[in-house]
Parts: C-alpha cells; structure tokens; sequence
C-alpha cells in the first residue's frame, strides 16, 4: 500500500485504473514505432518506474507542475504516464511554442520542472532558470547516432519498480492551457477523476474490444491525441502503432494492421486527395473518428463514398474532454456532434438561460463528472464560467434537432479551429498592432478546404507606411507557433465598425471569405 492510502479509499491515480487494464502478458506489443521499434507493457511498466523515480527522488511538494514541450515518442508518452504515477501535474505545451509564449506559461504555471527537446535546451532552460525553475531536461527517443537527451541517462539508473503514488478523484492530474480571446492564456484544471470518467464513458460508447490496434498520428499534447486517443488504447489494453505525425502515405500503409483511427478533419480531407487511400485500404478498420474541428458535410459524404465507412464525429473541449458523440451503432449525421454522452448533461439556452426548443440556436452549456476543476489561479474567472446550478458555459453555440443530436453552429469567443488547433484572434492582433506601420488589426477564420478554417489578418496601416504582407508574415512566424500564423494578410484603409465602435468581423468574413 503506497503511502497516504488508506484501506477504505482506493488508488483514484490515472496510472493504477491503467495498470489494472495491462493484458495479461506483459511481453505483448504495447508500441510500435513509425521505424519498426517496438515496446512491451513490461517495458512501459519499468520506463515509467525509472521515470517516477526519478522524479520521485527530487523530493518536489505535492501537486508541483511537470512542463514538458518535446517531440512525440514512445518515451515522451512514458514520461506522461510517470508523471501522473509520481502523483504529480502534467503541464504538456505544443512543440510549436516560441520563447515569448514559453515564458508566459512558465511564469505562470510555476513549474518544478520543465523538460524541452535537446535541440532547444539553451533558449528554454535560460526561460526556466530565470522564472526559478529548478531542474531542466531534455528528452529525445532513443535512436541509433542521436543522443537520449538528460531525463532518460538519469532515469536508466533508477530501479525499475515503483508503487503508484496514491490520488484521489479530485487531485489534479494535468493542467492544458487553452487561450482566451483576452489574449491571456488559462490552464484548465484536469483530475485523475475527470481524465477516468471520461475514457470509461468513451470505451463503451466507441464499443472498444479485445484484439483493436490504435494507429496514432495525433500530437502527444493536445487532449485528442493524448486523453482520446492514447488513454483509449491504455484503457483497452491494445497495441498503439506510434506515428511521429500525420503523413498520408505512413497512415494508408499501416491501416490494414488497425481497427481504429482518430484523426482532424484535416487528416481526411489529406487522405482522401492520395489515390492510395482505397475501400480495400480501409478493409480491416472497425472505427474512424473525427473531432477538435468541424468536419464539413462533403468530406463526410466523399469518405462513406470512397471508403464504406461512416466517420464517426465527436465534440469536447479542453476544460471538459469528450462531451457528446455520434453513435456506434446507428445513425451518425453529417454536420453534427451525435447526442450527450453518458453521465454527460449538455443544453442549450437562450439569452435568459431557458432551455432552447428544438432546433433553436443558443449557448451551450455542460455538466458531468469530466468537466474540469476550474483554471489554474483563476478563481474569478472560474467562478465566471459557471452558472449557479454548475454548468460550465463552453462559449460554443448550437442547436439540438428534434433527435437530441447536436450541432456546433459558432463560438461567442471568435475562436478560428484551424487544423484542428484553437486560434484565437485576440492573442495575434496583439503582435500584429505591435508591428513598424500597423495602426490596427483583425484576425478572422474563413472557411478553407484542408485546414477547416484559415487564419486570415486585416491590417489598417499608420499614415504613409507600406506593409508587405511577406513581412508580416516573416515576422509572425518570430513570434508566435506557425499554427497561429496568418495563410493570408490584407491592407485596408479602415476596419468595418458598427454604431457602438465594435468591428464588424462578419462583414470582413463576408469580404474576404470568398
């Protein structure tokens, strides 16, 4: 029994519901990699023991953040997992992130620790150090010529045994910041009872069974590939063939030895412009999911035509997990996120907060024991988002047809989904009116074919300046992750503004969407 536990309050830690779900030989395929490498259950049950201990060793104060900002691997994933093991928080943060956006989560989640990729150690580690961070990593997937980074040559030397830390349901597990259309970003706060509702809910709806293979070309810190997708397969016991990213070719190669796939809609649209991407590719798949962005009605219809298969929708957020999905077995409708989930309460209301009739636009709104604990040294705004019989407003609007499914319909917020990343405009017309020569700025998302949504700029220039959009765009990229990059930057001599001085965005999309 670890410490702090008691007879009459179980483990609730994340990794011990995980460990009691191993397949019952150890030395089955828990990971192949992308370059034929493969990982048993036993080798993450040890990898991860070494890691916690580790980590354990650094004798760190209870719910002390582990930031970590590293490619996707076998061991990024071990790391995850000993992390929630050691009974500590787990911070991930996209790869994509510059030194002005790493500083502010740093600054702001106070880490105990932050891991980075060897190749960014020295601008990472002189954020950490100065915002007193005490231990830096680095960690790399071990392979031939490359170095392991420092977190696996000081891990090897830890024993290979470690009793799971207790937690109960309410203990935080991880931390994901999401932005906010203020431009400051909030760390929703996610627990081990959250995170275990959650994929108990998904595995008996998706109706996982014994013998299914996840083909896993989702990023690591982002909740869709790590708390659908990789929490799915741990909850199921079942063998991950571990992509580094989406590549169509790789996926097309490896689905005839899958029976599940989770993808954006991005991923579909790429697949289905590669003529390898066949009925017969597709034979032995049992489940193709889609989600974190709108998938359009055409590439559902184009995908059930080219492959016999129905994609299957879901929606969820960061604060929440998986909230509604179509259904396993019956109907799934095209343009829309199927019904609530089980255990899951969704409505939608108007203005007043009436319960919406059928088919009638209004705020959506959520409850369940996956909803998040509040944002992280937020508890104004946490407060804010909840309404008095503790629904979490979601700041998405939709309607519910006459069938109870839902569809997604805006965002209150401007929130721009492109490739299944969040964007929110805010945070870049902030660097864009920063800029030599700009005057003012607006960022809108314009429906676009393979990303869902492009993130497009407006930009009002100071009297007499020349603004060349592949200068903004240059230095956009300086700034802030490519994903949040504008596709496209125009000059106009003024933005469009209603009577109360607020800019008319929808008369821009209407402008500049065609």
């Amino acid at each position: 029994m670890t410490a702090g536990s008691t007879a009459s309050t179980p483990n609730a830690n994340l990794y011990a519901l995980f460990r009691s779900r191993f397949p019952a030989d150890l030395d089955d395929c828990w990971l192949e990699t992308a370059d034929g490498r493969y990982y048993s259950w036993r080798d993450l049950e040890r990898g991860s023991a070494k890691i916690a201990n580790l980590l354990a060793s650094l004798k760190l104060p209870a719910g002390s953040r582990i930031a970590v900002q590293v490619e996707k691997s076998a061991e990024a994933l071990m790391l995850y997992l000993a992390t929630v093991r050691a009974g500590l928080v787990y911070l991930p943060l996209n790869i994509a992130y510059r030194a002005d956006e790493m500083a502010y989560f740093i600054g702001n989640a106070t880490p105990a620790a932050v891991v980075c990729s060897p190749t960014d150690f020295g601008w990472v580690a002189q954020i950490a150090f100065s915002s007193g961070v005490s231990h830096v990593y680095t960690l790399d997937a071990p392979a031939e010529g490359r170095n392991s980074g420092s977190l696996l040559a000081r891990a090897v030397h830890f024993p290979d045994t470690f009793d799971t830390v207790h937690r109960d349901a309410d203990d935080l597990a991880a931390i994901l910041y999401t932005s906010g259309t203020t431009g400051r970003s909030k760390g929703a706060m996610l627990t081990h009872g959250n995170l275990a509702s959650n994929i108990a809910v998904l595995h008996d709806a998706w109706r996982w069974q014994p013998g299914d293979v996840l083909l896993h070309a989702l990023p690591l810190f982002h909740i869709h590939g790590l708390f659908v997708a990789a929490h799915g397969a741990l909850y199921n016991g079942s063998k991950m063939i571990f992509l580094p990213k989406f590549d169509s070719g790789a996926v097309i190669g490896r689905l005839p030895r899958s029976t599940v796939f989770m993808g954006v809609p991005t991923y579909y649209v790429r697949l289905l412009s590669d003529p390898d991407f066949t009925r017969d590719a597709c034979a032995n798949i049992r489940l193709f999911v889609s989600g974190s962005a709108p998938l359009l009605a055409d590439t559902f219809t184009e995908f059930a035509e080219r492959t016999g298969h129905t994609i299957l929708e879901r929606y969820g957020m960061s604060e929440t997990a998986m909230l509604t999905s179509n259904p396993y077995e019956g109907e799934r409708r095209a343009g829309t996120v199927g019904p609530a989930l089980p255990s899951v309460s969704v409505r939608v209301v108007d203005a007043e907060g009436k319960d919406c009739a059928s088919g009638e636009i209004g705020d959506i709104q959520v409850k369940g024991p996956n909803v998040f604990r509040g944002y992280w040294q937020m508890p104004d705004k946490t407060a804010e988002e909840f309404t008095a019989d503790g629904y979490f407003r979601t700041g998405d609007v939709g309607r519910f047809d006459a069938d109870g499914y839902l569809s997604i319909v805006g965002r209150s917020k401007d929130l721009i989904i492109s490739g299944g990343y969040n964007v929110y405009p805010k945070e870049i017309e902030s660097v864009l009116d920063e800029l030599p020569g700009v005057l003012e700025s607006a960022v809108i998302g314009i429906p676009h074919p393979d990303f869902g949504e492009a993130v497009t700029a407006i930009v009002v220039p100071r009297d007499g300046a020349a603004i060349l959009e592949p200068a903004v765009i240059g230095a956009l990229k300086a700034r802030i992750a490519n994903f949040k990059v504008p596709k496209r930057v125009h000059v106009v001599d003024e933005l469009p503004r209603n009577a109360m001085g607020k800019v008319q965005k929808n008369v821009l999309r209407e402008r500049f969407g065609g």
